[in-house]
């Protein structure tokens, strides 16, 4: 609510000037200078194109439209804009020199200009243009009578031509209207590449017609019919966005095996394969001596290949621990008579016989990092991914890459479904600024690309993984590499995950459909209150060796409904770092008040738990928050000295992660007044 009530003052500044900081431009423009006055929007406010761009302005211009009429309510006169110079007169003129392509290295610049009596938009493309009006809207302001934009300059452009989204529909299989919705919110903050992660140990999604058996056995019914992908990869090209496909080979293959065995590497032949039902690292992997696999992946990319018209494939090669390989003698003589002396030279083997396959339907081949080896084609990109979590330096293999000569992208440090700070993915650079790198090599890091796997989202859940957060990543993307504060970072965030509702993004209203599954129907405040100061367990420790939780387990739990940043967390680490600072009376009633709240809740809980099982789980730490609340309450107020031996025992009970897959997000803050 906090941020509510400062949005509204924002924007009700009664015909004040408006400043820099009070702007919620997300990603931030390279270049914006505010000028004295307002354009002021009525009903007659229309929008003209000019220029050669693709059709697709014309969708976009009217999306824009529709958008900003739905904003404001004013009945904009102007409904669908369909052709070149179709409105001369209108206050915003569009100008796009040439049509864009979708693809990598395209010109997205733009400049807009915002007078009091007209609007100019410049670009080298409708790539550009595109952008500039998710700028424009971003723009918007009001007072108590009217809506209007400062006038201002603008130019921008992208510092990273490769800003990704990777979405795994595998684990669990998200429909086309949840992959449109995320398309258009990726358009809003700017980002251009939808990475499609289609196949995995636990389902093929993909309609392959010469091999029916893939879909058949392998997906639970569960897939995309070659239309349905067709759909998807015009509707995220309507948006400036490219679409670029996954097949997950040769590792990551239970499913593909469940169909094929016969291309798997075990030692029986007999043997059958079954998709996964957990998540992990499985040992199914195809086999690289075998003739026939190559004949089948060939005759799947034949059919795969002309569905995505950019010219990027990526075919995965991660997590390969070659068990199968290693247990299987023809394998071993396979490897010997072709002088491959380990399982990584062996694997380099398979990647490369994929290459004219792709390079056949004009696709270069994209891998995770694991396909870097040194015979690996230079013309093959690297996903670049390990990090710390996996013993690695942060950056380690995406500067080893370029320093290589291979084009690369960075995923480690955004990783969505680590439920890490968005604090961590924002100060995370692909190029940092103690990087040795050289120019030449600097030059072939093309951006960064957050990855959501779904071994723990469903469609109603996926969207508050991956929004608001992946917002600030897409700054980091395309804005200037000084852009690092992280209070206006978190301002603008916020104002930004409102603004996705209107495009459809659930990442708030469902939320509360979770929380009043949880509360039996009752009244969920309570609920909603604990969630905002506790998150979901980090790192992979919700589902500790990947058993606890099947693909087809339930995820409409307490842990499904708090995301990372809780943000009455954010809020009261702010007033006890402020409270420490200095001791006053505003400063202490701050801080009481979360505790007095806290206290509240708590006994709100517990009578909701009386008709609502699935309360229960959280009420430990509730209790053990209150309980320590109310300590500090008197701490604090009667200046007593508190009962170390008592204290330290409850914020070692505020710290569990033994209740409900979620951990307080207020225990270091906690631990900071205990100390004090």
């Amino acid at each position: 609510m906090k941020y509510i009530v400062i949005l509204l003052f924002a924007a009700f500044v009664s015909n004040a000037q408006v400043k820099k900081e009070q702007l919620n431009l997300m990603p931030w423009p390279q270049n914006i200078n505010l000028n004295a006055g307002n354009f002021t929007l009525n009903k007659n406010f229309k929008v003209n194109i000019t220029g050669n761009p693709d059709s697709r302005i014309f969708s976009g211009a009217t999306n824009f439209l529709r958008r900003l009429d739905g904003r404001t309510g004013l009945f904009f006169g102007q409904g669908f804009i369909s052709k070149i110079n179709q409105t001369p007169t209108a206050e915003l003129q569009i100008n796009c020199v040439q049509a864009g392509n979708i693809g990598l290295n395209q010109d997205e610049s733009y400049k807009l200009e915002i007078q009091e009596n007209k609007i100019l938009i410049t670009a080298a493309s409708d790539l550009g243009a595109l952008h500039a009006l998710e700028t424009l809207l971003q723009m918007l302001q009001n007072d108590n009578s009217k809506y209007y934009f400062p006038t201002a300059t603008i130019s921008d452009t992208p510092r990273f031509t490769w800003r990704g989204l990777m979405i795994d529909v595998a684990r669990h299989f998200q429909p086309v209207d949840v992959l449109k919705r995320n398309l258009d919110a990726m358009a809003a903050v700017k980002l251009n590449v939808f990475h499609w992660h289609l196949t995995d140990d636990q389902g093929w999604r993909i309609q392959i017609k010469k091999h029916p058996k893939l879909t058949e056995l392998a997906s639970d019914g569960l897939f995309y019919t070659q239309e349905e992908i067709k759909s998807v990869v015009k509707y995220a090209g309507e948006r400036g966005i490219l679409v670029v496909p996954e097949i997950d080979v040769p590792g990551h293959a239970s499913a593909i095996l469940t169909a094929y065995p016969e291309m798997g590497s075990r030692t029986n032949a007999s043997a059958l394969y079954e998709i996964e039902r957990n998540a992990g690292i499985f040992n199914p992997t195809l086999d690289p001596s075998n003739p026939k696999t190559y004949q089948l992946l060939s005759e799947i990319f034949d059919e795969v290949c002309p569905l995505f018209p950019g010219a990027y494939f990526h075919i995965g090669g991660d997590e390969n621990e070659g068990k199968d390989w290693d247990a299987n003698p023809k394998i071993q003589k396979f490897k010997k008579k072709n002088k491959l002396e380990t399982n990584h030279d062996l694997q380099t083997y398979f990647t490369m016989q994929l290459v004219p396959m792709l390079k056949k339907h004009g696709k270069q081949l994209m891998g995770w990092e694991e396909i870097m080896t040194k015979d690996m084609s230079k013309q093959a990109i690297i996903h670049s991914w390990k990090g710390p979590n996996e013993g690695l330096p942060a950056g380690h293999s995406v500067a080893a890459a370029a320093k290589n000569g291979y084009q690369t992208v960075l995923s480690n440090g955004y990783y969505l479904d680590l439920m890490q700070s968005v604090n961590d993915h924002y100060l995370n650079d692909p190029i940092p600024h103690n990087s040795t790198l050289t120019t030449e090599e600097r030059a072939r890091i093309l951006g960064g690309e957050a990855t959501m796997w779904t071994e723990l989202v469903t469609p109603a859940t996926l969207d508050s993984r991956i929004w608001p957060r992946t917002a600030a990543i897409a700054e980091r993307l395309w804005s200037s590499q000084d852009i690092v504060d992280l209070e206006s970072m978190h301002n603008r965030m916020n104002a930004t995950s409102y603004r996705l509702e209107e495009l459809g993004i659930t990442h708030i209203k469902n939320k509360d459909v979770i929380l009043r599954n949880i509360s039996n129907n009752q009244e969920i405040k309570a609920l909603a209150d604990f969630s905002n100061v506790c998150e979901p367990l980090k790192i992979y420790s919700r589902n500790a060796g990947g058993t606890e939780y099947q693909m087809y387990s339930p995820l409409t739990l307490f842990a499904d409904a708090c995301t990372p940043d809780a943000i009455d967390a954010h809020n009261f680490n702010k007033a006890t770092d402020n409270y420490l600072k200095n001791k006053n009376s505003e400063n202490k009633r701050e801080l009481v008040a979360f505790f007095q709240k806290w206290i509240a809740t708590n006994k709100d809980l517990v009578q909701l738990g009386l008709n609502a099982p699935l309360v229960q789980p959280i009420l430990p730490l509730s209790k053990s928050l209150s309980e320590i609340s109310q300590q500090l309450i008197a701490m604090i107020e009667n200046k007593q000295a508190s009962n170390s031996s008592k204290m330290n025992e409850l914020l070692e009970k505020c710290n569990s992660k033994n209740h409900a897959d979620v951990e307080l997000a207020v225990y270091k803050s906690l631990k900071k007044l205990v100390n004090n």
